[in-house]
């Protein structure tokens, strides 16, 4: 559940309840208390009031709300999410019975649904369930690995940039085992679901029509799991919608995917890159895909200003895509490196045969790739997940040089003869 604006962790209550009747503020009391919650903060009025008071406070992180005297209870959801903010874990209890109602009340947001009359156990289980989503989806495990984001952007159409982008998030995910989002954002004609053999689903459209509603569990439930480690949030929209957003919702996905996942890979289009400059703002690694032609030259040096100007603080990888092998080039490389004054980073040779292999078996290119046409695609996860590393030492670095100039000061203070009374 979400609203436009959200509170400062420090100012949210733990838990609130609005409940309909005795018999459940009873039953929620004591088990408050059990979690450390004031019994104070089970309040009477359901829904109603559960709109009214949070329409001008601040949410909890866990709101339980009765639905008992609601007549639609689903409409009457939606208008709660408007005033919840991110984050905000909602459970829900009626006296409804129908598999119907439960599965779109969980589909618009909301933790769980308990039918009336619940048990005292039944509801210790979704509090405690709730609360292991609220200490972190990412684990202690993962807490320990520093995030890797990095941004696949083609400096033309057809280039590459999606095919180098899903085979990225995979290696990443197989090979450095790290659990890895592919955010695909062009939205209407993205192919990272499709080069995965997977149905793409309503999650980026949702996210882009109803941003106030991106929270952890809509992460959980929009994603599509390509395997245990990589998931997929992608779009085919239909091409008589244009799209209508500020940017707010890739900004939000962005930083709850950060939270969930230990990598992020954005297939980023040119044309999503100049009307959303944000997007690449928190990317460790920016990876310009470009072909060896005069007009690959050309945007490539366009593209390779603009990140200078607007992301300095990211790293460029350049690739050269398609490379034939037989030296039919429209451009040599010597020539296109002094063009964008700087060498080509890694160069992917042409492979027809493998290409088509990996689109019939529905796979990302570098895991069907071999030999010479797999070193490529090792050599750029290594480049992307080597920076990340970088960074976290300089950052480990500069903590230890401060550390070290503070003890060094103390002991130079220390050493110095006190003055002598007169």
């Amino acid at each position: 559940m979400n609203a436009p604006f959200q509170a400062r962790a420090g100012l949210r209550d733990p838990f609130t309840a609005f409940v309909c009747d005795d018999a459940t503020a009873d039953m929620l009391r004591p088990v408050a208390v059990e979690h450390g919650w004031s019994p104070e903060k089970v309040n009477k009025g359901g829904l109603r009031n559960a709109v009214q008071s949070l329409s001008v406070s601040a949410s909890p992180n866990i709101l339980f709300v009765d639905l008992s005297e609601s007549g639609d209870p689903l409409n009457d959801i939606n208008a709660l999410a408007e005033v919840c903010e991110p984050g905000t874990i909602v459970i829900a209890a009626g006296a409804v019975n129908d598999v119907r109602l439960y599965r779109d009340l969980v589909a618009s947001g909301i933790h769980d649904y308990l039918l009336k009359p619940f048990t005292v156990d039944q509801l210790r289980d979704t509090f405690a369930h709730a609360q292991m989503i609220l200490s972190g989806p990412r684990g202690e495990a993962q807490a320990d690995k520093p995030h890797v984001m990095a941004a696949v952007i083609g400096v033309r159409g057809g280039v590459g940039a999606s095919t180098i982008a899903t085979s990225l998030a995979w290696l990443l995910g197989e090979k450095a085992r790290r659990s890895t989002a592919l955010l695909d954002l062009d939205v209407h004609f993205g192919t990272g679901a499709l080069a995965l053999d997977l149905e793409p689903g309503r999650g980026l459209t949702d996210a882009i029509e109803n941003p106030s509603r991106i929270d952890g569990l809509f992460i959980e439930r929009a994603m599509v799991r390509a395997n245990e480690r990589l998931s997929v949030l992608s779009a085919e929209a239909p091409i008589n919608q244009p799209l209508v957003t500020d940017g707010t919702a890739f900004f939000q996905l962005q930083e709850e995917m950060r939270n969930a996942f230990e990598s992020t890979v954005l297939d980023l289009p040119r044309h999503m890159l100049i009307q959303y400059p944000h997007l690449v703002h928190d990317a460790h690694v920016a990876v310009v895909v470009a072909e060896l032609t005069l007009a690959g030259t050309r945007d490539t040096i366009r593209v390779l200003a603009w990140l200078k100007s607007n992301a300095p603080q990211t790293k460029v990888v350049v690739v050269a895509n398609g490379v034939p092998s037989g030296g039919a080039l429209e451009i040599s490389r010597k020539d296109f490196e002094q063009s964008i004054e700087r060498p080509v980073d890694i160069a992917f040779p042409y492979d027809a045969k493998l290409a088509a292999q990996a689109a019939k078996l529905g796979k990302p290119l570098a895991e069907v790739a071999s030999g010479k046409m797999a070193a490529p695609f090792n050599q750029l996860s290594s480049v992307v997940l080597s920076h990340a590393s970088e960074e976290g030492a300089a950052t480990e670095s500069a903590a230890a040089a401060g550390a070290k100039s503070l003890v060094d000061n103390l002991k130079s203070m220390l050493s110095k003869p006190k003055d002598k009374a007169a």
